[in-house]
């Protein structure tokens, strides 16, 4: 993963300028495919709750394409031009800076952020006097406290907050479909529900409860579960880590019995290769669920956070 590129303001105002022209001359404006209510999901965490909640009665367009970093996205002047024809725009601010630009810039009123729906945290730490295990994204999540961590999706529970948020959103957006989305996000509530169970179940008896990893976006499900998440870089996980960090996370791998490192399915595994082969550790995959692809451990949200809960059970010696 890259550090994020801001788009210039001057850019991302041409091209809103340009996409809504263009929308208007095309004549489709009225936030329906159909008989379908049009959703504009900013990546796949949103993806996912707009498919599964609005089922049948709705159109997902995702603006991030599945092998694409999310952080690094840049809209083009046909998806800028379309949030103006959107029923309803589901993005988590603080993430996405060109899509919290843009949004920002066209004045929708039919957009929902997902962190306006739970409430965020900070989860940096600090070994060494360097910060660290510290979301990389938080100075730039506008609105909340400096630090808020954005990777509320890993947290079933706060996952489970933002999908009723959602369900309300599209019941409000759609009236007449209400109680279809109502019975979804009832059906989505319980499956998050039987997910949180059988992490608390699963990681209860861990010998270890902590765990190092490339992307320091667990901070939420470590928190929820007991566990303690140590990353490596903060800032880029493909980033090769100080010899002050190695020389940390060593001391810590040994005190806490770690047994792997964690890098995720749309990044470089070198970093965490680097790590392991210098504190003698096995790496693994823990999927930060940022999009889903031929690579990923399940075709869904739900299958990919099963494989997190068997990996971490693996490297924490659940029994």
């Amino acid at each position: 993963m890259n550090v994020r590129r801001l788009i210039p303001t001057a850019a991302v105002i041409g091209a809103v300028a340009l996409g809504l022209t263009a929308c208007s001359a095309s004549g489709t404006s009225d936030s329906r495919s159909g008989d379908r209510l049009d959703v504009v999901a900013s990546f796949y965490p949103m993806q996912f709750l707009a498919e599964r909640i609005g089922g049948d009665h709705v159109s997902v367009t995702t603006l991030t394409k599945p092998n694409q970093e999310p952080h690094d996205l840049e809209l083009s002047y046909r998806q800028i031009g379309g949030l103006s024809d959107a029923g309803l725009i589901l993005y988590l601010k603080g993430i996405q800076p060109a899509v919290d630009e843009a949004i920002k810039l066209s004045e929708s009123t039919n957009a929902l952020d997902a962190t306006t729906l739970t409430t965020l945290e900070d989860h940096g730490t600090e070994v060494g006097g360097e910060e660290h295990g510290h979301d990389e994204h938080a100075h730039e999540h506008e609105g909340e406290e400096a630090g808020a961590d954005p990777h509320i999706w890993l947290d079933p529970v706060k996952y489970t907050e933002v999908a009723k948020g959602v369900g309300e959103a599209l019941e409000k957006t759609d009236p007449d479909h209400a109680a279809d989305y109502r019975k979804n996000t009832a059906a989505l509530v319980k499956e998050l529900g039987a997910l949180d169970t059988a992490y608390r179940t699963g990681l209860k008896d861990a010998t270890t409860r902590t765990f190092i990893t490339t992307h320091s976006a667990f901070g939420y499900l470590a928190e929820r579960y007991g566990l303690t998440q140590e990353g490596i870089a903060g800032i880029d996980p493909e980033a090769e880590p100080s010899p002050a960090r190695i020389s940390a996370l060593h001391s810590i791998a040994e005190k806490e019995k770690v047994t792997t490192v964690f890098f995720e399915a749309l990044a470089s595994d070198r970093t965490a290769k680097t790590v392991a082969r210098d504190t003698g550790l096995r790496t693994d995959v823990l999927d930060p669920l940022e999009g889903i692809t031929g690579a990923s451990k399940g075709d869904d949200y739900i299958e990919v956070m099963k494989s997190n809960l068997a990996a971490l059970r693996t490297a924490l010696g659940a029994k």
